[in-house]
């Protein structure tokens, strides 16, 4: 495996071709006076002049506050002339380079006498996947093979994305913060993943990654953020889209069930209609998106076979039927006051409602006596309610900007579940109810000012959030719910934040500096009865540092370098006391002893641009202390498993990534993302205290892993286009084990219609049914493989229409 990846590596480097650069455009401006009176010079002429051959590029004339603005500018050299009579005519040579949107260089004087030439240095900002490498967009349109499905399933074919048990991951690490049009949600989730497979794709514009952020996001997340940009449009008039997804998945069983349960979901179907409206005259900007997405799913198909020490053996399957409706709809308002200030209201309301019906045999190692049948009916509520207002201000100059923005958002989880505990010679009801009120406040206050050389950045940020839960067991008469460990429990945090972020750059340089510095109250409060744990909190102030510096060797080449300290915060779900029975002997129970784990990364870049695409590659390293994650123990003579989170000391990660993008031609394009890393978890010792105290030793894990992911892209006559993606994950270690490979191939069809408005798509995603979740587990006194079968096999049909 290493020399396949050595080979793929050694093949991209060498491999030469042309690539397509978005080029971003630059406004300049500035104010011009009087030399001797100081006072502003309104009327006088600008004009830019390309430095090559003096020919016309861009002109304008300053307003009565001696302020002029040229828009629409590219990156380059230029001249520029400033003229008016009465005063002397004023050439300087002008470097539009990379970094900011917007160029403000400050005062020029003008006059009557001397002719003075100057030299001023201008910034800009091109595509950011070839420039800064510190973001790669994506559209959401261009991912055929995967349109019409969920957030989760988008992201898959993206390059450096990689899912593992549901969970985003970005070089190997699922320590990845989801953000929605830039701000966190509970849709999503603060600080962990949720929801990500039941949000609909069909509301999504673009996809954001970012893998080194800036001091202006939050300090969350060590393998760095996902921003998810949602649709909306500004245009006058009445405007929108409108589609509907079909689909239909698990056509097959790919493995039979274990005796005596009840069937595997077949042909699970799908349906997604999605209408997106906005509506704007004059001041005034309306926007309505609603999206809903019903489906039907095998979610969960998993054999595991448990060995202990004394050599007993127990197969099980955990098979969980799952029928999911997510409706989300968001509203809201723009008012355009004036050319200066901008007032946006809106809301959104979420509700997902999920029906599990599961299945959980257990056999002895031949399966002929069934020990026991754990049958269970989980129905779960998930209602969420934001409600945000933003106001912007642009100064005179322009780049100068003042946002602020308070957002409120209501998250409550209402779960059920029914058991059936079914013993060879016993037959019990269990059941638990657990109700969950999540309440969050966010205010920010960002500012802009842009400089000669780049802008400076800087804001404040303020969050409170309270969850209070409230956990109760109904238990039969012989039962393994532990009745003493629910209750109520109260999770409160409270994180103030300042920032600032310097961004410069001239012919040769570039780069950012910034520094956030969060202070973070957490307290969380235990039923006093609880039968293990007591309340607990921590408290922090600290730094967290950002710095990118780039050096341009030529027009086509560049060199940056990274580093950043982020933090991964425990989240509720991690802390939380009570145990979950959707396994009945493999048992997930948090920990509210967990401490924040802290990462440093390191990184070097290299950006080639060509005339129809890029190659990047980056050699990264990142270093984890206070490492989050289940451990698994037997903590008695009975053959349950309890997994608690825990911090298990340190790990590290060093990689090479690579994304070469091409364009053959018009007939043929490709993505082709290559990411091989060490992965080294340190030996650690922790101490479980769930559902009483017991050590566990781990020895010193490595691996070298990696995965590849292939995009390629047809484009026939008659706009119809063909792509296919291949992705390949190679084996990787987790703390008391390792995952096995996986494989995937996804094909999709998309053509377009009625002049371009409308457009038709077929897909199918693991198209040959050979993805399965493998996995090893060693612990104090037992091991055990797993291999989950759940639906990765999907077609879909869909329409899309514009207007």
């Amino acid at each position: 495996m290493k020399n396949i990846f050595i080979i793929i590596l050694g093949f991209i480097s060498l491999f030469s071709s042309q690539v397509n650069a978005q080029t971003t455009k630059i406004t300049i401006s500035g104010t011009l006076e009087d030399e001797i009176t100081k006072t502003p010079i309104p009327f006088v002429n600008v004009v830019l002049k390309n430095n090559r051959d003096s020919s016309f590029v861009s002109g304008a004339i300053s307003n009565e506050n001696g302020i002029f603005t040229l828009k629409n500018i590219s990156p380059n050299d230029y001249i520029l002339s400033i003229s008016l009579v009465g005063y002397k005519q004023k050439e300087m040579p002008l470097f539009v380079g990379s970094t900011s949107k917007f160029l403000n260089v400050g005062k020029l004087f003008l006059t009557e006498n001397i002719s003075e030439l100057g030299e001023v240095s201008v910034t800009a900002k091109r595509d950011e996947i070839t420039s800064k490498m510190d973001k790669k967009t994506y559209s959401v349109e261009n991912n055929i093979s995967q349109s019409g499905g969920s957030v989760l399933q988008a992201v898959e074919n993206l390059p450096g994305i990689t899912v593992q048990d549901n969970k985003v991951q970005l070089r190997g690490s699922n320590k990845v913060i989801i953000l929605i049009n830039g701000k966190q949600s509970a849709l999503t989730g603060y600080g962990n993943q949720s929801g990500l497979d039941n949000i609909p794709a069909s509301s999504i514009e673009r996809i954001e990654i970012i893998n080194n952020p800036s001091s202006k996001y939050d300090a969350n997340g060590n393998a760095g953020i996902i921003n998810i940009i949602l649709k909306k449009e500004v245009e006058n008039g009445l405007n929108g889209k409108v589609s509907l997804t079909t689909g239909v998945g698990s056509l097959w069983i790919r493995k039979e069930n274990l005796p005596t349960i009840r069937s595997q979901y077949q042909f699970t179907p799908k349906i997604n209609p999605s209408v997106s409206l906005n509506y704007r005259k004059n001041k005034i900007n309306t926007f309505l998106q609603v999206d809903n997405l019903y489906t039907q799913k095998l979610n969960k198909n998993e054999f595991i076979t448990r060995t202990y020490d004394d050599g007993t053996v127990i197969n099980q399957q955990i098979k969980r039927n799952r029928n999911t409706n997510y409706l989300t709809s968001k509203i809201g308002l723009d008012w355009f006051i004036n050319e200066n200030n901008q007032f946006t209201v809106s809301g959104m309301f979420g509700r997902e409602k999920i029906i599990d019906k599961g299945d959980e045999p257990f056999f002895n190692q031949n399966n002929t006596e069934r020990l026991r049948l754990w049958q269970f009916l989980e129905e779960e509520l998930k209602t969420t309610i934001t409600a945000n207002t933003f106001f912007k201000h642009k100064f005179k100059e322009p780049g100068r900007l003042l946002n602020t923005g308070i957002n409120y958002t209501f998250h409550r989880e209402n779960e059920q579940y029914f058991f059936d505990n079914i013993l060879p010679t016993y037959r019990g009801k269990d059941a638990f109810k657990l109700l969950s009120d999540e309440h969050v406040i966010d205010f920010n206050l960002d500012y802009t000012h842009p400089l000669k050389y780049g802008k400076l950045e800087t804001g404040v940020k303020l969050r409170y959030r309270d969850i209070p839960t409230d956990m109760q067991f109904f238990p039969s008469l012989i039962s393994p719910l532990d009745t003493n460990a629910g209750g109520k429990a109260r999770y409160n945090e409270v994180i103030p934040a300042l920032y600032g972020n310097y961004i410069f750059e001239n012919k040769k340089w570039e780069g950012d500096i910034g520094l956030r510095v969060e202070y973070v109250q957490l307290n969380y409060f235990v039923n006093p009865n609880h039968n293990t744990y007591k309340s607990d909190g921590y408290n922090y102030l600290q730094p967290f540092p950002n710095l990118r510096l780039g050096y341009k060797i030529n027009d086509k080449n560049k060199l940056i370098a990274f580093y950043n300290r982020r933090v991964d915060r425990p989240t509720e779900g991690q802390v939380r006391i009570f145990p979950k029975y959707n396994d009945a002997e493999i048992i997930k129970v948090g920990n509210p002893s967990l401490r924040p784990q802290y990462t440093n990364l390191v990184e070097l870049g290299y950006r080639h641009k060509l005339k129809k695409g890029y190659w990047v590659s980056s050699l990264y390293s990142r270093f984890t202390n206070n490492t989050i994650t289940r451990i698994s123990t037997k903590t008695d003579s009975s053959n349950l498993i309890y997994a608690v989170y825990q911090n298990a000391g340190n790990s590290n990660t060093t990689g090479l990534e690579s994304v070469l993008t091409q364009d053959i031609s018009k007939f043929f394009s490709y993505n082709l993302s290559v990411n091989a890393y060490y992965k080294q978890i340190d030996a650690f010792t922790t101490e479980s205290k769930y559902p009483k105290p017991i050590t566990y030793k781990s020895a010193k894990e490595t691996i070298f892993s990696g995965n590849l992911k292939l995009n390629a892209t047809f484009h026939f006559k008659k706009d119809l286009d063909f792509q296919i993606t291949t992705i390949y994950l190679a084996p990787d270690i987790i703390p008391q084990g390792k995952t096995g490979s996986r494989f995937t191939l996804n094909m999709g069809l998309k053509k377009a219609i009625q002049k371009g408005k409308g457009s038709l798509f077929f897909n199918a995603s693991d198209l040959f049914n050979t993805m399965v979740i493998r996995k090893e587990i060693k612990g104090n006194g037992f091991s055990y493989t797993s291999a989950n079968y759940y639906e990765t096999q999907v077609l879909r049909f869909g329409y899309s229409y514009k207007f």
